[in-house]
């Protein structure tokens, strides 16, 4: 099985490398250390902790974790792996310099020996996932313990990995330590073949989430010089055909008041100016983030057209709705927004954090919509009863608060890992 899987990861480099050349040529982030995808250029560490998370929202989970071994393993070298130049941002606009970064390369068992070779790593921590069955064996056969953080699996996963159960459970059988969210993700894994007695449930770390101790008063601070008094609401993390959707919305509910703002934030910086050029031709007046001047009265929709800011965004709305969710990409981060207490609204495709989701939905604390008048009936019930709103906001920020633990739980797993590699290093 592994032959084959290993024939396929070469024969997929053309298209791969095909495909990547193509956004490299309509996103210069893309160009950044192409190399390394294909095993080159990799940085040369004198062993490391190594965390891998895919993207911008698995980075952010990871801060507290990367801070907390940070702070407990200081004469550690840390590296941190993603997989899209959105992921590196966020890496380097927490970290700076304080960490590595580079990409993760693809699964060719050349490019993968090339990575351990060059960055040495004495721990390997995955964020939720992510089952890359080249990368584990290497793991394992250079001793490197390996742990999947948050681990989560669905059950169409599970389906689709059983066509190929020899694969995985080969691959889960390095020595793994699964810390899974929940103990039904626990057993899925332990199906799959992964060891009952590496198998925790330790929840999920991105409960865990930090946000600065100023954030909701630099929000108050920004809302007011740029948005004033007037009522707001935010679509975060939108996708093509979702801000359509919030658009046609947000025309509707300026019937009903017609001082309502619209923060819209685009998932993908580089569909920035396609989404500044739709909102232009749908005749709304706007604002960029970038501009950095005040919304008129006239101005109806504020883009974010920015990095890094969404945060402060939801600190500065009344009402949050979060994307990736009318569209079937799975959802994006509800914890955010629901730290800062908003009442939040989502679409029906969660499934990228589905247990999340679910528990927000059981409890109260987040509204399903499945079209854009679905859209307008919540965000005006919202505004026009604002006890209610607050009520729901309460409610989310309540769940935040009671799942917090993930981490500390974690680090208690991580220590005698950590802690023998460092009294062997001394």
């Amino acid at each position: 099985m592994r032959v084959l899987y290993n024939l396929l990861t070469y024969l997929l480099q053309i298209p791969v490398a095909a495909y990547l050349l193509v956004r490299a040529l309509l996103n210069a982030s893309y160009r950044d250390r192409f190399g390394q995808r294909f095993g080159v250029g990799f940085p040369q560490l004198d062993k490391c902790i190594w965390i891998h998370a895919v993207s911008v929202g698995e980075v952010q989970a990871a801060v507290p974790l990367i801070r907390a071994i940070g702070k407990r393993f200081p004469n550690h070298n840390m590296l941190i792996t993603t997989v899209t130049p959105t992921g590196a941002a966020r890496v380097e606009a927490n970290f700076g310099n304080t960490v590595s970064h580079c990409y993760i390369p693809f699964e060719m068992p050349v490019a993968v020996d090339r990575f351990f070779a060059s960055v040495k790593p004495e721990l390997a921590l995955i964020m939720e996932t992510e089952i890359w069955p080249n990368l584990y064996q290497g793991c394992g056969l250079r001793e490197i313990p390996l742990v999947l953080v948050s681990a989560r699996i669905s059950p169409n996963s599970v389906d689709k990995y059983r066509r190929f159960l020899p694969l995985f459970r080969e691959t889960l059988s390095h020595g793994i330590i699964i810390a899974a969210q929940s103990e039904t993700d626990a057993e899925r894994f332990r199906s799959l073949g992964a060891s009952p007695v590496r198998t925790w449930v330790t929840g999920n770390i991105k409960f865990d989430i930090e946000l600065p101790s100023d954030l909701a008063e630099r929000g108050t601070e920004f809302r007011q010089q740029y948005f004033g008094d007037r009522p707001v609401w935010i679509a975060a993390s939108t996708h093509d055909q979702e801000e359509q959707d919030v658009l046609s919305a947000h025309r509707t509910l300026l019937e009903s008041y017609p001082d309502l703002l619209l923060v819209l934030v685009p998932r993908h910086p580089e569909r920035f100016a396609t989404v500044a050029d739709m909102i232009d031709k749908a005749g709304f007046e706007t604002v960029a983030r970038t501009e950095e001047q005040p919304c008129p009265a006239e101005a109806s929709v504020f883009l974010g057209d920015t990095m890094g800011e969404v945060p402060l965004f939801y600190a500065a709305s009344d009402i949050a709705f979060v994307g990736g969710s009318l569209v079937p990409i799975g959802g994006h981060n509800l914890l955010e927004p629901a730290a800062l207490g908003l009442p939040l609204i989502s679409g029906p495709h969660v499934y990228n954090a589905q247990d999340i989701s679910d528990m927000f939905i059981d409890l109260g604390a987040c509204r399903i919509v499945n079209d854009a008048a679905q859209l307008v009936v919540a965000v005006d019930n919202l505004l026009a009863n604002p006890d209610e709103a607050s009520t729901q906001g309460g409610k989310g920020l309540s769940i935040v608060q009671r799942n917090r633990g993930a981490l500390a739980r974690l680090l208690t797993l991580l220590e005698p890992l950590i802690g023998e590699n460092q009294d062997a290093a001394e």
